[in-house]
């Protein structure tokens, strides 16, 4: 699989690679998909856990938005660390640079910030690490990234049992559970009316996952929603005290509780098979009781900025 001639950039807005002969194995293999790389994260200038200081972190995202020869921004990893930089970064300029942003987990915080501030879409999507720097890498993702890119559509299915029969079109938003309840209250919350809203969420036990539903609920974004798609929640461990209640147990919850219909089977979140989507991009959802598609438009690609 080739790539388009495309340049991209590497940054590091959240946290440091654990590996980095990894990461050169990671920039190697775009390049010999067709890419030209342009680096802006230096493992000699990591800060602690973060993929370098604050104002360093800052510096890589203001680079890599002016590279005139740059046309996606690629994301390191998530981890944690945009939170820290959000009220400085110019999302203005982000945006103005016509750049396709590609990230996820902890990026979730960029992908919200950017369309509240601007507007502008971006791209949930997968990051060179682990993505790129695995040994093998699941074809199926990177395929969805360039495919997602080049656009002018892109269209996603899955299949599973007991979906509702609905058929909605809005604006697709969300990403990782814990930083959208992280940042509801402040500027870097779109407001979204008649939206389709997908989420996922790792190490979250179900009752947590539950409890955040909740919070976004009691804070009336769930109902000004056309529905809720969820990809994948893993990484949970379940204890005797649970007597029952698990991620089965939470999904009946909240599809009696909230006050939109709620959706399973998105392939989307720490998981290696994952698609890439349009984050405030136009989406169409059909869904019936076997699966449903979602169909997005109207979103940036490499061939119209």
């Amino acid at each position: 699989m080739k790539t388009p001639e495309i340049g991209i950039a590497i940054v590091a807005p959240g946290g440091c690679a654990p590996d980095e002969a990894a990461v050169a194995r990671g920039i190697a293999r775009l390049q010999a998909q067709g890419a030209t790389i342009h680096n802006y994260y230096d493992p000699a200038h990591t800060f602690q856990r973060f993929g370098g200081t604050d104002a360093g972190r800052l510096a890589q995202l203001d680079a890599a938005a002016a590279d005139p020869d740059v046309h996606v921004v690629l994301a390191l990893r998530g981890s944690y660390g945009l939170s820290r930089i959000l009220p400085d970064i110019d999302f203005g300029a982000m945006a103005a640079s016509g750049k396709l942003f590609v990230g996820y987990s902890d990026f979730t915080a960029f992908h919200m910030g950017l369309l509240a501030k601007t507007g502008r879409a971006s791209f949930a999507g997968p990051m060179l690490c682990d993505d790129f720097t695995r040994d093998e890498p699941e074809p199926f993702t990177l395929a969805q990234l360039w495919s997602c890119l080049a656009g002018p559509t892109h269209t996603v299915t899955a299949t599973a049992a007991g979906n509702p029969q609905i058929e909605v079109t809005g604006k697709l938003w969300g990403g990782n559970l814990a930083m959208l309840v992280h940042l509801l209250g402040t500027p870097y919350f779109p407001e979204i009316d008649g939206g389709i809203l997908f989420l996922e969420d790792v190490n979250e036990h179900p009752y947590r996952v539950e409890r955040m539903l909740l919070q976004l609920h009691y804070a009336g974004v769930l109902e000004r929603q056309q529905a809720i798609v969820l990809g994948d929640f893993s990484g949970y461990k379940l204890s005797p005290m649970d007597k029952g209640y698990d991620a089965d147990a939470m999904l009946a919850y909240v599809r009696q509780r909230l006050p939109v219909p709620v959706l399973t089977g998105l392939e989307f979140g720490h998981i290696r098979r994952r698609v890439t989507l349009p984050f405030g991009g136009r989406a169409q959802l059909r869904s019936d009781a076997s699966g449903f598609s979602l169909q997005v438009s109207e979103y940036p690609t490499l061939a119209r900025p």
